[in-house]
């Protein structure tokens, strides 16, 4: 059974992924940063579809915890770097510790989480990196500055990596949401008239939903997209074209 560790993986896209994963056959590290009794509802609707888990918590703004997290799962197969942090700030005010919790959380963690399984991989010569980017980057918002700027990068590491772990057979990709009904938008959508700006701004008129990022995921993790590779998928219904 081939093993997957989905980062930020107690709700929202993480927690889909997570889901269509073990669905797919995967043995599933669900991770969280300090939200137990999600993690473990994730775990319980692994179990009760079929599938197998296990909780893996590790606050990825601390590099040393996301160092000891890389240890514990340096065999995985599949690595799906959803986690991120996100503060709407006025680029005047963002503070040098808020730009370094999210660069921390956003890019630097992923960094170490593929050092930390790229050795296996090249041992087995297999391997599925997918990182979990946002339409920010081609459409930020003047308020997440750092977060898209981040996510930005991370898409950069995986242009970059894709040619470098492509001679071992290992795909890196990155799946970049749009507008998705979570919880971490809840608060922002239910303003009725930003609601309604923010749906008028997305080509399709509607907002997706986690699965909708779920399915692609399963696919560059497949057979069938083993010649995958190097791309930015964005998942926005249309939103960064526009």
């Amino acid at each position: 059974m081939k093993k997957a560790l989905v980062t930020g993986s107690t709700r929202g896209i993480g927690r889909a992924i997570a889901l269509r994963l073990a669905k797919d056959g995967y043995f599933v590290w669900i991770h969280g940063a300090g939200n137990r009794t999600k993690a473990q509802e994730t775990k319980l609707l692994i179990e009760q579809a079929g599938g197998t888990a296990e909780i893996s918590m590790a606050n990825l703004c601390d590099l040393e915890e996301t160092k000891a997290l890389g240890k514990k799962v340096g065999d995985a197969d599949v690595l799906i770097l959803n986690a991120s942090l996100q503060y709407r700030t006025p680029w005047q005010e963002i503070t040098t510790e808020a730009c370094y919790e999210q660069l921390n959380c956003n890019f630097v963690s992923s960094m170490l989480l593929i050092q930390a399984v790229a050795e296996g991989m090249k041992k087995k010569q297999y391997g599925r990196i997918v990182t979990i980017g946002s339409v920010q980057e081609a459409k930020p918002h003047p308020d997440m500055l750092v977060y898209a700027a981040s996510k930005a990068a991370q898409t950069n590491m995986v242009q970059s990596l894709s040619l470098q772990l492509a001679p071992f057979n290992i795909t890196v990709n990155n799946v970049a949401p749009g507008v998705i009904d979570t919880d971490r938008n809840a608060e922002a959508l239910s303003d009725p008239d930003y609601a309604q700006k923010v749906a008028a701004s997305i080509p399709l008129g509607f907002y997706g939903q986690p699965e909708d990022c779920a399915g692609i995921v399963s696919l560059l993790c497949s057979e069938e997209g083993r010649y995958i590779t190097g791309q930015n998928i964005f998942v926005d219904g249309g939103k960064s074209v526009q």
